[in-house]
């Protein structure tokens, strides 16, 4: 229980380093949802350019059965490497976005 706490906290840091790098235009409010109770994370751009609404969920992340699971990835960022570098470890991670019979041959965990 102690290390699924630890990646909560690494998740909620990581997504506040990437709201505060994307935010660039001051009519588009970058949105982190944290819900630690059912561990879903998400980090959304919400608002206006011009007359053009916007709602784009970039980043989406789930914590399932112990493992910190990658559901979206909208960036060039290699969110696995990142949380490794911050601490998780490589199997605990589960790239969602990708096919079950990828996972195997991706050097991360497989569910």
């Amino acid at each position: 229980m102690a290390r699924i706490e630890d990646y909560r906290q690494i998740i909620q840091k990581f997504l506040k380093s990437h709201a505060e790098f994307e935010n660039t235009n001051s009519d588009i409010e970058s949105q982190i949802l944290c819900d630690t109770v059912n561990d879903h994370y998400q980090l959304l751009d919400v608002g206006w350019e011009g007359l053009k609404r916007v709602y784009n969920c970039y980043i989406h992340l789930d914590i399932k059965d112990g493992k910190i699971w990658i559901q979206r990835n909208m960036t060039e960022v290699d969110i696995a490497q990142e949380l490794v570098n911050m601490g998780v470890i490589k199997e605990d991670i589960i790239l969602g976005l990708h096919p079950p019979y990828k996972r195997p041959y991706t050097g991360y965990g497989v569910a």
